[in-house]
């Protein structure tokens, strides 16, 4: 039996100079993410160019599903490696391979190679959700960590508008032009990833992963090392007495995953499983045909549909800014149920008002932008639950599983849909697209405000103890 009173010690922690630094260093991946995401649809109609790689829009859409499947079987693979090999092996070697399969995109020579990339870059961001969103739970303090979780996950859309004005700027025939813009492009997100690379490098592994795979005195010399930082900003340190006392156990087997899963935390599940996979939809039926009702039904020209991201981004970035603190202070349960419901409201009355022709192409954008003011908190919310409801040992594959299934579901099912709801040209039809959206946030904010955890300011090992554990108890050590 093990004992220790590392999981107090960081929560007990007050926010540092340290905090910040593993924020941005760990948090940049939504950023990349987006960064990626919004460049390739922005030069999509580049690529089809004779003079760049001649693509079909079959083969664009192709190229966007085969990201989509990368980022599916990365966070998988690598998220079963993180509860195996330690969050920081993972998050630098998934970034790593984010870097290289980017710098390769931007060399591309044809459609083949250019597919390869996408998926292997899928690979590396898959990975970064999982072994990035663990790390970051488990380093965070308690009462914090929902708004900080928050707010990374809605940096996604930092990386939107980065690639939006990257597009506008690299594509313009007075800068690089289409033929070498889009190359530099991919090339300059690979740069930013070196970047924060080096810094990622001081980044420590997980002390909780540490004390849990029997590396005691390693955990111990970290925590060690972050409070003796931390204390030279703030002070002196409140003493701890709560120590968890658990069994060290090697990573889980997928036998007993699927009975946590499908039997400890039954409800837990359910709950994870329908946030994810409403909100994959909600996201991507929007945001992937964001281009394709813009310039169909509302006339905009396709060197100006980037314009249109920023407002969209901008919600999108508030929301969990300007919400987050409000997951930890009313509660996990309630605010996440407010939001999928009051995002799901808002998405159906937009429907509405596009149906009957009442929005031009800059209302339906500040419209989206309101609704995903609120979506954009909703989404985060999903990740958030994930991440802190399931044990330790097994928190990175939980992660990769729920996100694995909500954006193959969600990713995949509702471009399509949306696409060929769009082509019938028919308001009647895309509407039913958005009405379908709603309805699935509506009710997935139903399950939440009946079933979610209250896991706001509650240590992770309070929320969902370790498999080997047994409960915390006081001591005067």
């Amino acid at each position: 039996m093990l004992h220790t009173d590392i999981p107090a010690r960081l929560d007990r922690l007050p926010w540092s100079r340290w905090h910040w630094r593993v924020v941005i260093a760990l948090g940049v991946a939504w950023v990349l993410d987006g960064l990626e995401v919004t460049l390739v649809g922005s030069v999509g109609s580049v690529l089809e160019r004779p003079d760049t790689l001649g693509l079909t829009a079959a083969q664009i859409g192709a190229s966007g599903s085969l990201y989509i499947g990368g980022a599916v079987v990365g966070a998988l693979l690598f998220g079963r490696l993180a509860d195996r090999l330690g969050r920081k092996r993972l998050f630098l070697a998934t970034l790593a391979v984010y870097t290289l399969a980017t710098l390769a995109t931007a060399f591309s020579p044809n459609f083949a190679f250019f597919a390869l990339c996408r998926f292997v870059t899928g690979l590396g961001i898959g990975g970064e959700y999982a072994a990035i969103n663990s790390a970051i739970d488990e380093l965070i303090p308690a009462r914090v960590r929902g708004r900080v979780n928050l707010a990374i996950n809605g940096s996604f859309w930092i990386g939107a508008a980065l690639g939006a004005g990257a597009s506008l700027v690299l594509l313009d025939p007075s800068v690089l032009g289409p033929v070498w813009g889009w190359r530099a492009g991919f090339a300059l997100g690979a740069l930013l990833a070196v970047a924060i690379l080096l810094v990622r490098r001081d980044v420590p592994e997980s002390p909780r992963w540490l004390v849990m795979h029997g590396r005691a005195d390693e955990a111990e010399a970290i925590i060690a090392r972050i409070e003796a930082e931390v204390s030279a900003q703030h002070g002196p340190l409140p003493a701890v007495t709560t120590r968890l006392s658990f069994v060290q156990q090697s990573a889980p087997t997928i036998r007993q995953v699927a009975d946590v899963l499908l039997h400890r935390y039954r409800r837990r599940s359910v709950v994870a499983l329908s946030l994810m996979i409403s909100q994959a939809f909600f996201y991507n039926a929007i945001f992937f045909t964001y281009a394709l009702v813009l310039t169909r039904f509302h006339g905009v020209p396709e060197g100006r549909v980037a314009l249109y991201i920023f407002p969209f981004a901008l919600g999108n970035v508030l929301g969990p800014l300007l919400l987050g603190p409000l997951f930890d202070r009313v509660g996990r349960r309630k605010m996440i149920g407010a939001t999928y419901v009051l995002s799901g409201v808002g998405l159906a009355l937009t429907g509405a008002a596009f149906m009957a022709g009442w929005l031009d192409a800059l209302s339906q954008a500040l419209c989206w932008s309101a609704v995903f003011f609120l979506a954009s908190a909703a989404a985060s919310s999903a990740y958030l639950t994930v991440s802190e409801v399931f044990p330790l040992e097994m928190r990175a594959l939980a992660i990769s599983v729920f996100y694995a299934v909500g954006t193959g579901a969600g990713g995949f099912a509702a471009p399509w849909l949306f696409g060929v709801l769009i082509e019938t040209g028919s308001r009647g039809a895309v509407t039913v697209g958005y009405a379908i959206g709603a309805v699935l946030v509506i009710v997935a904010g139903l399950i939440a405000w009946w079933h979610a955890v209250d896991a706001e300011r509650r240590p992770l090992e309070d929320i969902a103890p370790p498999m080997g554990s047994t409960p915390p108890s006081q001591s005067n050590a």
